[in-house]
């Protein structure tokens, strides 16, 4: 879906103030012209014949603060001669949850509770009014984006303001006023979430302890596939819904354009769940590989094999591929990326509508509350994953195949292997999820999803071979003893 009242294309960034002027007398019906942006900051006055009525300003000219995209949203703000707000449109953004997500009337509907407020108001984002605070709801799933938003349009009306003699002359109403909107937003964001971040930073602790022990849980299997599924769980219904930190490829992108246009860490830091995910991910992709997002932190991952055993459970036939064809299509996932990558090259905005690939903003941000098309997409997929183990995953995620690139560079060969894996024995090749494993008894690491399946087969002396040989020497030698 497109925001069409708001997101203008590269028209709205080079517009003037007077290209803008059929929204200013949204704001002011009265209005018959504006002058130029002149001053510092720079704002218009709006007239009615010879008398001001109003002030208007773009709040990027005054504010830039990056967005989760990287980028400032542009908007358009208006308030009367006595600082009461009047008036806003966002004329442009880049942002993806706005982009394709979030409907006009839920982005009108935020908006519009700024009307009626005043300058010298503290607007806060959710909670309680108070003295000097007025607080407006958020928007489900785009909770990083609003606050950014609410910050830029704090302080850069409150700028303006102040240029314009309007702002209460209060010693001590300034200097809250000041401390408010000094604070960087990440820092506010961050205190917000502390409950969220701790959860996370233990489910991370929990993981790398996983890893670390990884041959002695393998020889405990039960216990292994008991906590498995307890952490895929912790996977889908933690990081996935409540926390909405489902990384997406579109996080791939606007980090290759904060190279390119200017690096921020502020920019990464607004949100505390994908900064701490991104962290850990950029560890464990250089030690173990991508595998370990893939098979451990990604929610629609999870989803997908909590899927395909509950379909187990209930015997639904498991369909793969021919070997020839399960090979190529391995394949269009890099296609994918390589198309999205091209794209997001000449424009973001495009290559984030397109990135609707990716079922992520369908199922885990907005919890299926979306139109029919996307949620039949995803619950396709999601069906399709009963059947095919971690279908999308395999196929299709061009997240996964991004995360093959620094995946080449891990230092270290963590899941073992003997030398008589693939030559002649394959029940690790038969056995694995995702068929990572190549006839020859080599895991193809860019596939691997480190289920950690063939660990458990590798210490198990009923089941490997090797082990199995050796296991039977000694009990020929024991009864010979």
């Amino acid at each position: 879906m497109a925001i069409s009242l708001f997101v203008l294309s590269g028209y709205a960034m080079a517009a003037g103030i007077q290209d803008d002027f059929h929204l200013i007398q949204q704001f002011f019906p009265q209005a018959d012209r504006v002058s130029d942006l002149e001053g510092e900051p720079r704002s218009a006055i709006v007239y009615k014949e010879q008398y001001i009525v109003g002030y208007v300003f773009y709040t990027d000219d005054i504010a830039k603060i990056p967005a989760y995209s990287g980028k400032p949203i542009r908007t358009l703000v208006g308030f009367d001669v006595n600082g009461k707000l009047v008036g806003l449109k966002i004329i442009h953004h880049e942002e993806p949850i706005l982009v394709v997500g979030i409907s006009d009337a839920d982005l009108q509907a935020f908006i519009n509770q700024y009307l009626g407020k005043h300058v010298n108001d503290k607007i806060k984002i959710g909670g309680k009014d108070r003295d000097g605070y007025k607080s407006i709801d958020t928007i489900s799933g785009a909770t990083i984006t609003v606050m950014v938003l609410n910050a830029t349009i704090n302080q850069s009306m409150r700028k303006v303001a102040k240029a314009l003699d309007i702002l209460s002359q209060d010693g001590k109403l300034l200097e809250k006023m000041k401390a408010f909107d000094a604070e960087p937003i990440w820092v506010s964001v961050w205190r917000g979430k502390v409950f969220q971040i701790s959860i996370l930073l233990f489910g991370l602790f929990v993981l790398m302890l996983i890893l670390i022990m990884q041959d002695w849980l393998a020889k405990h299997s039960t216990f292994l596939t008991y906590l498995r599924t307890g952490y895929l769980i912790y996977t889908v219904v933690f990081i996935g819904w409540y926390s909405l930190a489902q990384l997406s490829i579109v996080n791939v992108f606007t980090f290759v354009g904060s190279f390119m246009h200017g690096f921020s860490w502020e920019n990464y830091l607004i949100d505390p769940m994908m900064f701490l995910l991104w962290g850990f991910v950029a560890v464990t992709v250089i030690l173990w590989g991508r595998g370990v997002y893939c098979g451990w932190l990604c929610p629609f991952g999870a989803m997908q094999e909590l899927i395909f055993r509950i379909g187990e459970r209930f015997k639904c036939p498991t369909i793969e591929f021919p070997e020839v064809v399960h090979e190529r299509l391995w394949a269009i996932k890099y296609i994918i990326l390589l198309g999205l990558f091209a794209v997001s090259m000449q424009s973001l905005v495009l290559a984030e509508q397109l990135a609707e690939v990716e079922p992520f903003k369908t199922t885990i941000t907005l919890h299926f509350a979306r139109e029919w098309s996307y949620v039949l997409y995803a619950v396709g997929l999601l069906l399709i994953s009963a059947f095919n183990r971690k279908f999308y995953c395999r196929y299709i995620c061009p997240l996964g195949a991004a995360l093959t690139f620094p995946s080449k560079f891990r230092i270290f060969e963590w899941l073992r292997r003997y030398k008589e894996c693939g030559r002649p024995c394959q029940i690790c090749r038969n056995e694995c999820e995702v068929r990572a494993i190549r006839s020859t008894g080599e895991i193809n690491a860019n596939e691997c999803h480190y289920c950690l399946d063939c660990q458990v087969t590798y210490w198990n002396a009923y089941k490997c071979p090797p082990l199995a040989e050796k296991r039977k020497k000694r009990e020929r030698a024991s009864k010979r003893d």
